[in-house]
């Protein structure tokens, strides 16, 4: 009875963890629309009325692509006496700072010591007069419209924050990594989306989003995820992130698994590092519809349902050994077929063929098996807001 009920139990965690929390979020959405309509779109204040804006690009060695991101920051549609262009180069050794002297509209902040993101943006604000600060990366390239489309969710009652969308491009096609993180960033998207209309999005990605400075809270100095404990700080606090896809930061993928490993790595030790600061989030008699939305969303991720998964094989084993009943049958031959896809999707990703039926059950594995390289990763980077960088394709 007891291997039943835990078996059931891992089940249920990893169905709703990954189906069953998209489906029960969207009920939800429906229900709110029916009893309350949609929510009334935010309208633009005009040109002279726009606040001030700093846009700032936390950098560490991007000599290679600061042209590239100026070209674009410059087409951007926003007033340009209200928009700062600041660059806060940590500990860069490259020809990073040379080439930023040559822009005449960059404010410049230079650490000659790397101490990590985190550090960089709370010394970048020192010298920030703005009322709200758009954060990006230096590799990412940002559509002409999205410092306005950020600007006007600011007007929505209780926003203090807004994260933007992430997307993820390929140089060529079947570029394996690139294409798997872009399809689980259509994924996290919908699923922000829909956290941000029922209530909140959990967090914002640090290609793109913004903080309302009156409500900045800053980020433990060796936080792994600094763009997610600022945000989910600002949520701590009673307020709203809200998420649009009007605003969006595009990239290359990784340049393969490898480099793409390196990411997942970072951000499942970052994630359990969060949770565990933020675990307050998780009492719902005082965050009654952020805890639910933080727990189904992040904590279960990031925590306990990669070990439910793993969990369940030998579970279903000894059901099976036991004579548990034909379900469990069943289910041991779907788990055996899925890991088999996910095992031949990886045999062909090595050798640079994506079979988009195999490839999935892979990417999947692939992420879950991350969370795990994640714990050792954070045991040993838990003093230290630093990484190493992911090649981009």
């Amino acid at each position: 009875m007891t291997l039943k009920i835990a078996f059931w139990f891992c089940v249920f965690l990893v169905v709703y963890t990954y189906v069953g929390y998209g489906v029960v979020l969207y009920v939800l959405l429906k229900l709110k629309r029916i009893l309350y309509g949609k929510p009334e779109e935010a309208l633009l204040p005009a040109d002279n009325e726009l606040p001030e804006v700093t846009l700032m690009i936390c950098a560490y060695n991007e000599e290679d692509i600061i042209r590239e991101k100026m070209e674009n920051i410059r087409q951007i549609d926003y007033p340009r006496k209200k928009l700062c262009i600041m660059w806060v180069t940590d500990g860069s050794n490259d020809h990073s700072n040379e080439i930023l002297k040559e822009y005449e509209e960059v404010t410049l902040i230079y650490s000659p010591e790397r101490r990590g993101k985190a550090m960089a943006m709370q010394h970048g604000l020192q010298a920030n007069n703005a009322d709200f600060v758009v954060f990006t990366d230096a590799n990412t390239m940002l559509n002409p419209n999205s410092i306005r489309e950020i600007v006007r969710q600011f007007m929505k009652p209780h926003v203090c924050c807004v994260s933007g969308e992430k997307r993820v491009m390929a140089r060529v096609g079947g570029q394996v990594a690139a294409e798997g993180e872009g399809l689980y960033w259509r994924y996290e998207s919908t699923l922000k989306r829909w956290d941000s209309e029922l209530y909140s999005a959990m967090g914002a990605a640090g290609e793109l989003f913004a903080v309302r400075m009156s409500h900045y809270r800053p980020a433990p100095s060796h936080a792994l995820l600094d763009d997610f404990m600022m945000s989910m700080l600002i949520v701590k606090d009673g307020h709203r992130i809200a998420y649009t896809s009007d605003a969006y930061a595009m990239e290359y993928g990784s340049a393969n698994m490898h480099e793409e490993s390196k990411r997942k790595r970072r951000i499942a030790a970052g994630g359990l590092q969060s949770v565990w600061w933020l675990r307050s989030l998780m009492n719902p008699f005082r965050y009654p519809v952020v805890s639910f939305l933080f727990i189904s969303h992040r904590v279960l991720r990031w925590s306990i349902t990669p070990f439910a998964l793993i969990a369940l094989v030998p579970l279903n084993i000894a059901l099976l050994m036991l004579s548990g009943g034909h379900v469990y049958f069943v289910i041991g031959i779907f788990q055996l077929s899925f890991y088999l896809m996910a095992f031949l999707g990886w045999l062909l990703a090595r050798i640079g063929i994506k079979n988009k039926l195999l490839y999935v059950p892979y990417y999947f594995m692939f992420m879950n098996y991350n969370v795990f390289r994640g714990i050792n990763y954070l045991m040993s980077h838990n003093s230290s807001g630093t990484w190493e960088k992911a090649r981009r394709a």
